[in-house]
Protein backbone atom coordinates (compact mmCIF):
# COMPACT_ATOMS: atom_id res chain seq x y z
CA UNK A 1 0.00 0.00 0.00
CA UNK A 2 0.97 3.65 -0.34
CA UNK A 3 3.12 4.99 2.45
CA UNK A 4 4.18 8.61 2.88
CA UNK A 5 6.56 9.44 5.72
CA UNK A 6 7.33 13.04 6.62
CA UNK A 7 10.40 14.14 8.52
CA UNK A 8 12.33 17.29 9.31
CA UNK A 9 9.88 19.07 11.54
CA UNK A 10 10.89 20.69 14.78
CA UNK A 11 11.05 23.89 16.74
CA UNK A 12 12.64 27.02 15.34
CA UNK A 13 12.69 30.72 16.12
CA UNK A 14 10.91 33.18 13.88
CA UNK A 15 13.07 34.01 10.88
CA UNK A 16 14.65 30.59 10.87
CA UNK A 17 14.51 27.77 8.35
CA UNK A 18 13.50 24.13 8.18
CA UNK A 19 13.51 21.55 5.42
CA UNK A 20 10.79 18.94 5.41
CA UNK A 21 11.09 15.67 3.53
CA UNK A 22 8.47 13.15 2.53
CA UNK A 23 9.57 9.68 1.47
CA UNK A 24 7.07 7.76 -0.62
CA UNK A 25 6.66 4.06 -1.23
CA UNK A 26 4.01 1.77 -2.66
CA UNK A 27 3.26 4.04 -5.62
CA UNK A 28 4.79 5.05 -8.92
CA UNK A 29 6.17 8.26 -7.48
CA UNK A 30 7.21 9.81 -10.77
CA UNK A 31 3.62 9.81 -12.05
CA UNK A 32 2.07 11.44 -8.98
CA UNK A 33 1.38 15.02 -8.07
CA UNK A 34 2.78 15.72 -4.61
CA UNK A 35 1.44 18.31 -2.23
CA UNK A 36 2.18 19.78 1.17
CA UNK A 37 -0.64 20.83 3.46
CA UNK A 38 -0.73 22.05 7.04
CA UNK A 39 -3.16 22.12 9.90
CA UNK A 40 -2.83 24.45 12.83
CA UNK A 41 -4.55 23.72 16.11
CA UNK A 42 -8.26 24.42 15.86
CA UNK A 43 -8.12 25.18 12.16
CA UNK A 44 -8.90 23.33 8.96
CA UNK A 45 -6.22 21.69 6.87
CA UNK A 46 -4.92 24.12 4.26
CA UNK A 47 -2.90 23.98 1.08
CA UNK A 48 0.76 25.00 1.23
CA UNK A 49 2.41 23.87 -2.02
CA UNK A 50 2.16 21.29 -4.77
CA UNK A 51 4.44 20.10 -7.53
CA UNK A 52 3.84 18.32 -10.82
CA UNK A 53 5.13 14.84 -11.58
CA UNK A 54 8.32 16.09 -13.23
CA UNK A 55 8.84 19.14 -11.04
CA UNK A 56 8.14 21.49 -13.91
CA UNK A 57 5.15 23.17 -12.30
CA UNK A 58 4.75 24.29 -8.70
CA UNK A 59 2.00 26.18 -6.95
CA UNK A 60 2.04 27.90 -3.60
CA UNK A 61 -0.39 29.37 -1.14
CA UNK A 62 -0.15 33.15 -1.09
CA UNK A 63 0.88 33.02 2.55
CA UNK A 64 4.10 31.14 1.76
CA UNK A 65 5.07 32.49 -1.67
CA UNK A 66 8.63 33.70 -1.74
CA UNK A 67 9.47 31.92 1.52
CA UNK A 68 8.78 28.23 0.83
CA UNK A 69 10.06 26.09 -2.03
CA UNK A 70 8.74 22.68 -3.01
CA UNK A 71 10.94 20.28 -4.93
CA UNK A 72 11.17 16.58 -5.66
CA UNK A 73 13.72 13.92 -6.45
CA UNK A 74 12.04 11.16 -8.42
CA UNK A 75 15.13 8.96 -8.15
CA UNK A 76 14.74 9.01 -4.36
CA UNK A 77 10.91 8.97 -4.29
CA UNK A 78 11.07 12.04 -2.09
CA UNK A 79 9.44 15.46 -2.05
CA UNK A 80 10.84 18.38 -0.07
CA UNK A 81 9.58 21.61 1.39
CA UNK A 82 12.24 24.21 2.07
CA UNK A 83 10.85 26.75 4.52
CA UNK A 84 12.65 30.04 5.08
CA UNK A 85 11.81 33.20 6.99
CA UNK A 86 9.46 31.22 9.18
CA UNK A 87 6.74 33.07 11.03
CA UNK A 88 4.78 32.21 14.14
CA UNK A 89 1.71 31.66 11.97
CA UNK A 90 3.52 28.87 10.12
CA UNK A 91 3.19 26.74 13.25
CA UNK A 92 1.21 23.62 12.31
CA UNK A 93 1.37 19.94 11.57
CA UNK A 94 2.63 19.58 8.02
CA UNK A 95 1.39 16.73 5.83
CA UNK A 96 2.48 15.49 2.44
CA UNK A 97 -0.08 14.01 0.10
CA UNK A 98 -0.19 12.34 -3.30
CA UNK A 99 -2.65 12.22 -6.17
CA UNK A 100 -2.60 11.23 -9.82
CA UNK A 101 -3.32 13.32 -12.88
CA UNK A 102 -3.81 17.02 -12.36
CA UNK A 103 -2.28 19.40 -9.84
CA UNK A 104 -4.92 20.37 -7.29
CA UNK A 105 -4.87 22.48 -4.15
CA UNK A 106 -7.85 21.12 -2.23
CA UNK A 107 -7.13 18.50 0.44
CA UNK A 108 -10.18 16.42 -0.54
CA UNK A 109 -8.66 15.84 -3.98
CA UNK A 110 -5.64 14.00 -2.61
CA UNK A 111 -5.86 10.27 -2.10
CA UNK A 112 -2.92 9.38 0.09
CA UNK A 113 -1.53 11.12 3.16
CA UNK A 114 1.38 10.92 5.53
CA UNK A 115 1.09 11.04 9.29
CA UNK A 116 2.38 14.59 9.55
CA UNK A 117 5.32 16.35 11.17
CA UNK A 118 5.05 19.18 13.69
CA UNK A 119 6.58 22.55 12.93
CA UNK A 120 6.65 25.04 15.80
CA UNK A 121 7.84 28.60 15.27
CA UNK A 122 8.50 30.69 18.35
CA UNK A 123 8.73 34.46 18.51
Amino acid sequence: QVRLVESGGGSVQAGGSLRLSCAASGLTFSTHIMGWFRQAAGKEREFVAAISWNGGVARYADSVKGRFTISRDNAKNTVYLEMNSLKFEDTAVYYCAARKMFLKITPDEYNDWGQGTQVTVST
